[in-house]
């Protein structure tokens, strides 16, 4: 008899939820079948079989398990069983006899109502009116993040908006050259990925974060990407930003779409960052404010384009038009360089042929 253990999983990881056995109790598995499914706080890990038998399983789905906990056994050298011979065809029997008819007794009269009654009112079920479920452990560790930046930084947002023709036009004008020479469209994340990184080395004092009573100021460039999965939200963060190139941003970027639809998001993948990037507009969202990713001091809220009146050279034109929201910790940060930041991140987006030649 093989113990199932659940296995360490990285420094930071003391245990999850058993989100889905892949077998029930009875079956027969092999060595290397994914056995069950165990969500963490931070990624969704399998584990499989080390031998073949027969599964017995100990903890059900939901349970939330510990490292070392044992949740199941594996009976090694069992094998699928024979199937059984199907039984011969009983012989047939006679029919039996009917039963003696007897008279039925004749119903009571029904009880007429008296006048002016009025039926009860029917009382509604209250089954199937809520339904309860354990908060997943991604889920629990969400709320407890933004529970704990609202209440350990002073956060405040500033609001800007920015032309997206220029972006617009650049990309249909190379998208077609961009996919046949790398593979890849070119989206508009990797232009705020790389503006947001100009933005960060003109304004140094938002690439800080704290740490007790002592500010850190990183000297990196490692971008956060908002990403929503169906476990909940997930930042999995772009290396070495400022060294990248927009064809190894929209890489990294289409690689983690991939690895979060599949549920194999590393913990590695989204440790390190040092500011993050959310696009709400993906989803038709016109304006937010963006919480803080702690420890990082500033986050950048994308936004819905739409086409709207602005003035341009004392005209009145229709453009394409994004609001951004930058949310920043008042505490390291102050407003004048919040503003700049933004500022710089808008000129950018509105002048992409800048970062394409380093100006």
């Amino acid at each position: 008899m093989a113990d199932i253990k659940i296995p360490a999983l990285g420094e930071s990881v003391s245990g999850g939820q058993i989100s889905k056995w892949h077998f029930k109790t009875g079956d027969l598995v092999k060595p290397g079948d994914i056995l069950l499914t165990l969500e963490t706080d931070k990624v969704a890990a399998e584990i499989t079989a080390e031998t073949g038998g027969e599964l017995n399983i100990l903890l059900a789905e939901g349970a939330d398990v510990e490292i070392g906990t044992v949740v199941g056994s594996i009976a090694e050298g069992k094998t699928a069983p024979a199937a059984a011979p199907s039984p011969a065809p009983a012989a047939a029997e006679a029919p039996p006899a009917p039963a003696p008819k007897t008279e039925a007794p004749k119903p009571a009269p029904a009880p007429q109502p008296q006048a002016a009654a009025k039926p009860a009112p029917a009382s509604k079920p209250a089954e199937g009116r809520v339904t309860r479920k354990k908060m997943s452990p991604l889920r629990r560790k969400i709320a407890d993040q933004l529970v704990s930046a609202q209440q350990t930084a002073a956060i405040l947002t500033t609001f800007n908006e920015c032309d997206m023709s220029a972006v617009m036009a650049l990309r249909s004008k190379l998208q077609d050259s961009f996919v046949a020479k790398h593979g890849v469209k070119l989206g508009f994340m990797s232009f705020f990925v790389k503006a947001v990184v100009e933005a960060l080395k003109a304004v140094p004092g938002i690439n800080v974060r704290v740490d007790g009573d002592e500010i850190v100021q990183n000297h990196f460039h490692d971008i956060g990407v908002a990403v929503g999965t169906e476990r909940g939200l997930i930042v999995p963060v772009l290396r070495d930003c400022d060294g990248k190139s927009f064809a190894d941003l929209e890489k990294d970027i289409l690689a983690y779409a991939a690895k979060a639809k599949e549920g194999k998001i590393e913990i590695a993948d989204l440790s390190g960052g040092v500011f993050t990037i959310s696009n709400g507009g993906v989803y038709g969202s016109l304006l937010s404010t963006p919480i803080l990713n702690p420890p990082q001091s500033g986050i950048l809220g994308m936004h819905s384009i739409q086409q709207r009146p602005v003035a341009v050279d004392g005209q009145v034109v229709i453009r394409p038009m994004m609001y951004l929201a930058l949310s920043y910790d008042h505490r390291v940060v102050d407003g004048k360089e919040a503003v700049t930041f933004l500022l710089r991140v808008k000129d950018c987006i509105e002048n992409p042929a800048r970062m394409l030649v380093g100006a």
